[in-house]
Order: structure tokens, then sequence, then C-alpha cells
């Protein structure tokens, strides 16, 4: 079809505002681009699934969540959400979306409601850490702060060395805070440790002003969601724990395979249950 004379630089200009609309989207800049990492391997049972779906809708729709993306310099932030268990089990449930109002977070929060959660094979924070990487390395917006957000309920034990990954996030100026799920129930608290906050601090998370807020019993997850991003959306920086790679502690060194040696120990035990 030819386009009369007069109306060819209208369409020009409408050609070149479809060709850089999605560039120009690219560059909106939000004050944080934020990974939510959640884990559902098998150690962890379906109520204690559930408790998660419903605690990250409860807090992302809070008002302190809401209002701490406000008072952010642009207002707006970016969020991506996707659950892990083995280095190759990602089941993402939120794509990056932009939250900038009350809206936006019940939408995500109507996403993470809308179905529910099922237990996969093993453990790995390593392969999670690498899979939020890739994401943040391919995210459509500009932000000023990259974060990981895991939790999980117990240490590595399938993939390469957390600390791997954990150190080549951190080079690349990602920060990784920390959920550490100390509870004491499900039918893998074999392969639980004790110091499974330590071993977060020491092990998982890195980067400036990087945090770890322990939960100790289901009550306190929402809380502790809730407290946790208003702090990675706010920027505030914690003045302890501070976390940097674990070869420069001049603390007393940490087994950060504490999570793959309990397997290898113990795998034999669980013919029909991999954690």
């Amino acid at each position: 079809m030819r386009i009369p004379g007069c109306l060819r630089p209208v369409a020009g200009a409408l050609l070149l505002f479809l060709v850089f609309l999605p560039s120009a989207r690219a560059q909106e800049r939000v004050d944080v681009a934020l990974v939510i990492a959640v884990d559902v391997s098998r150690s962890m049972s379906y109520e204690e699934l559930q408790i998660q779906r419903k605690g990250y809708a409860a807090a992302i729709t809070s008002p302190e969540v809401v209002r701490a993306i406000q008072d952010g310099v642009y207002g707006r932030i970016a969020v991506t959400l996707y659950e892990w268990a083995a280095d190759s089990y990602i089941h993402e449930i939120v794509g990056w979306t932009l939250i900038e109002n009350q809206a936006d977070a019940e939408a995500i929060a109507a996403l993470l409601l809308s179905e529910r959660s099922m237990g996969a094979r093993r453990t790995s924070l390593s392969g999670a850490i690498r899979a939020g990487v890739k994401r943040l390395e391919a995210v459509p917006y500009a932000a000023d702060r990259l974060v990981i957000d895991i939790s999980g309920d117990g240490p590595n034990n399938q993939g390469v060395p957390v600390t791997e990954e954990r150190d080549k996030a951190v080079a690349r100026g990602i920060v990784i805070n920390g959920l550490p799920l100390m509870t004491s129930s499900g039918v893998g608290s074999a392969f639980n440790i004790p110091d499974l906050d330590r071993y977060y601090y020491r092990c998982v998370t890195g980067g400036p002003g990087s945090f770890v807020i322990p939960v100790t019993e289901w009550e306190q997850f929402p809380e502790a969601v809730r407290r946790k991003l208003v702090l990675e959306i706010g920027g505030v920086e914690q003045p302890e724990p501070r976390v940097i790679p674990a070869q420069l502690f001049k603390e007393e060194p940490y087994d950060c395979l504490i999570g793959e040696r309990i397997w290898q120990q113990r795998m034999w035990q669980f013919d029909d249950f991999d954690r």
C-alpha cells in the first residue's frame, strides 16, 4: 500500500516511535532490581511451602514495603521471583515487573497466590544464585542497585560450591542478602545444620551492606520478609553483619562445603528421598 506524500512524515515519526519504544522503556530507571529466590527443596513440607507463598504476598503488599518503594529516588522498583531446588530446577513465578504503587504490589501478590508451590529435589544455593545473576544481567531497566534476596532451609548440597557463584555475583556489583529458615520440622531435618545463619553469613551472602535475617519459627516468616524487603528497597546499609568473600575473613575458617559433606555421609539413608 502506498502512503500519500502528505502522510509520510507522520508515518515516519510513528515508525521511529515504535522502533525506539522498547529501548526507551529499557532506560526507565528504578531504585533497585530485586531478584527473590525461594527454596522449595523437598526438606520443606507442603504447609511450609504455602506459608512462604502467603508470606511473600503479604509482605509485598504491606504498607511499609509500598511506602519504601514510593520513598525512593525514582519511586519504583523492578522485581522477579522464582522458586529453586536443584541447580537444574528454576520455576519462575513472576517475570521482571515494575512496582510503583499498591495496585502493582497487589497484582504480584495475586500471581503468588494463584497456584501452589511444589517441592523439588536437592538444594543448590549456587544454582539459585547463578539464575539470579542471569536475570540481573538481562534486567530491562536501568537499576541503581542489583540485589538477590535468597531464602533456604539448608546448606548447598548439589552443584558447584556456593562460594564460587557468590563471589562471581559480588564481583559484578550484585548484593546478596539471606533469609535462612532455621526451623526443625520437615522430612529433611537430617541434612540441617544448627548454625545455618552463620553459614549464610559466611558462605552465601555478600556485597556492600549485605545482611542475614534468620527465621527460627514459621510464625516469624511474614514479618521477616517484610523487614528484609524494606531494607533492600530502601538501600539501608547495615553495619552488622557486613559480608565479604569468605577467603578474606580474619575469623576462624568456616566449612562452606558442609552441605556437600553431609550429603555424602547420609545419602544412603534416603533411597526414596532427595533433599
